[in-house]
């Protein structure tokens, strides 16, 4: 994973300012191959921590993480979500950043779940947006058609900040999913 991120020509599209302060990073679990990348080199305050799931897919993307100093956190709607929801709490109230995949980790394909947009509008954080478009990749064949862009590629990168401060969850739920699609691979 490393090793293709370094091969990429890399094309940044900052679409809003840098978020420098605490926040929510989302991507759509198909992106997962760049968007962690990002999400790694991202000047954000305190530690960067990730939901993962409790499948054993999770385990192989838990050592992965470890490797790019992000810390999981077990737990996903599908399974365990309860005592995830719990320590995103406690890590949000530390001051500290977490990833999530809204889609995650069974699908459908580009749904919304509430988690990330119940936290952003509970704690008031910004929600930063990573999409990616590859000139050149692999799609698997999975229910999120996972996206692997191919070696030496050159891979355009989308960025921007949303807030849902002051809005119903399925208003922000809504409104994000709309927000994320824009620069989604379709």
């Amino acid at each position: 994973m490393v090793m293709f991120w370094k091969s990429y020509r890399k094309n940044f599209h900052y679409l809003d300012e840098e978020c420098n302060d605490n926040a929510l990073l989302v991507g759509w679990h198909s992106e997962l191959f760049v968007s962690l990348l990002v999400y790694q080199k991202l000047k954000l305050k305190g530690e960067k921590f990730s939901i993962v799931s409790q499948h054993h897919d999770g385990e192989i993307l838990t050592k992965l993480l470890a490797k790019l100093s992000i810390t999981a956190i077990r737990g996903s709607s599908a399974k365990g979500a309860r005592g995830a929801l719990m320590n995103a709490i406690k890590i949000l109230k530390a001051h500290h950043n977490i990833s999530f995949t809204p889609d995650g980790p069974k699908g459908p394909r580009y749904s919304m779940s509430d988690g990330v947009v119940a936290l952003a509008i509970k704690f008031r954080l910004p929600i930063v947006v990573v999409n990616y478009k590859p000139h050149s990749y692999w799609q698997l064949r999975s229910w999120d058609q996972f996206l692997i862009p191919k070696p030496f590629s050159t891979v355009n990168i989308y960025y921007q900040v949303v807030h849902l401060y002051d809005m119903e969850l399925d208003e922000a739920k809504s409104y994000l999913r709309q927000r994320m699609l824009e620069y989604a691979l379709a």
